[in-house]
């Protein structure tokens, strides 16, 4: 926390780093609240405090005298206080009216919610897992909503929670919430979900990289395997890191959500509908095209398809990645 605090000096003890539009008019309103009560607390405590002294009882005789009205008294802790939560109010749903009215140019971004990850789809459909890439200083609106991964699977309620901007808003299943932000600083900040989703909650994390316009052009432009840099395994673990299949699969032998698959590669594998098959090349493309053909024994049919959202050079890379976790 302390580290975190010297890093940016918007940062506060109770308050991360401020990077959106919306974040000093937030911390404003919260540290108002926040010492009109301290304030409260303090006066209060200590007028009752007083009054228990000095109206004490002093003997076991001893009558209280009758109570009597006070006008000017009555007046100033009901207007006093009514002035103040009405300013509150006023306060609270102009935020609100902005928080829930993009301008007219803002670039839409849409947001689906699985279990359990993020998906992000980009007006030039590109889309990604996990990281979320945006201009510094340009109108983003959130088109979210929750999916389901499968069709023998339900979706649930999720809620996109980014405290760096001070937004968050829940995400149903079968119908669109909107939310929007103007991120103020390039940097990246934490993507949180912030309704218990089911058993992999604690994995659906993302974060957003608030980036330059002209290298947020170059961050969605299709991912590609350069030979001369990398092997088709090694951009195969690079596209299993982007498409958010750690969320569900392990590479050290150890199973999660979904089978892990260390040594999967050529290993007879048995599935649910009592069948066993041999987890050859072909097997590895469908489980990926179309997970739900196959399940496997022992674990949920969650796993979304990926046709259509990763070609025929990323499924390549990650069908060898897995042959060389042999």
């Amino acid at each position: 926390m302390l580290t975190h605090l010297l890093a940016d000096s918007s940062a506060t003890f109770w308050l991360p780093e401020q990077a959106s539009n919306f974040a000093p008019e937030h911390d404003w309103a919260f540290y108002f609240i926040y010492w009109l009560s301290v304030v409260a607390f303090v006066v209060g405590g200590a007028v009752s405090i007083g009054f228990a002294i000095r109206f004490r009882r002093k003997s076991p005789d001893q009558r209280t005298s009758p109570i009597r009205d006070h006008l000017p008294l009555e007046l100033t802790w009901t207007i006093i206080p009514t002035i103040i939560f009405v300013f509150l109010f006023v306060i609270g749903f102009r935020t609100f009216i902005k928080q829930t009215t993009p301008p007219a140019n803002a670039m839409e971004i849409r947001v689906a919610g699985y279990k359990w990850f993020w998906e992000f789809r980009y007006p030039n459909g590109e889309s990604a897992t996990r990281d979320l890439y945006v201009p510094v200083d340009t109108p983003v609106r959130l088109l979210m909503s929750s999916e389901a991964s499968s069709k023998d699977d339900n979706a649930v309620i999720h809620s996109f929670f980014v405290p760096a901007f001070r937004i968050k808003r829940d995400v149903l299943p079968y119908h669109y919430t909107v939310m929007w932000f103007e991120a103020t600083k390039v940097g990246s900040y934490h993507i949180f979900c912030a309704e218990y989703c089911g058993t992999g909650h604690s994995k659906m994390i993302g974060t957003i990289h608030v980036v330059p316009q002209d290298e947020f052009e170059e961050k969605i432009k299709p991912a590609g395997w350069d030979q001369d840099k990398e092997t088709l395994a090694e951009f195969g673990k690079r596209t299993f890191g982007e498409a958010g299949c750690t969320a569900c699969h392990t590479t050290d032998g150890k199973p999660l959500v979904g089978p892990t698959l260390k040594g999967l590669y050529e290993k007879s594998v048995d599935l649910e509908s009592g069948q066993t098959v041999t987890a050859d090349e072909n097997y590895l493309r469908e489980s990926i095209m179309d997970p739900q053909a196959k399940i496997v024994k022992g674990f949920p049919p969650s796993m979304p398809t990926y046709a259509g959202r990763l070609n025929d050079e990323q499924i390549d890379g990650l069908i060898d990645y897995i042959k060389s976790l042999d």
